[in-house]
């Protein structure tokens, strides 16, 4: 007979815009190396990474459009907030 199974732990929260948002960054500023770089890339037969990084920052933009629209609207259905902008009976 198999042991008795622990209950699952609860699912850690995150901010899910900070995390999108510095991820974005950093493809921005891999955007900035390799185009910087772009020649000497060309030369070695990556001159896509350009491309790499600027679908790396807009795909970043749309997610962080799509976070920040899911954050309002989980708190929206959260019901009415306090003053400190969080749900009320907390």
């Amino acid at each position: 007979m198999p042991p008795p199974r622990r209950p699952d732990p609860e699912p850690l929260e995150a901010d899910d815009v900070t995390l999108i948002t510095m991820g974005t960054a950093l493809w921005a500023v891999a955007l900035v190396v390799a185009f910087v770089l772009r020649d000497r890339l060309d030369d070695d037969g990556r001159g896509r990474w350009v491309w790499v990084a600027a679908a790396g920052v807009g795909l970043g933009l749309i997610g962080i459009r799509y976070v920040r629209r899911r954050r309002a609207a989980i708190l929206r259905a959260s019901g009415p907030l306090d003053g400190d902008g969080g749900p009320s009976g907390t």
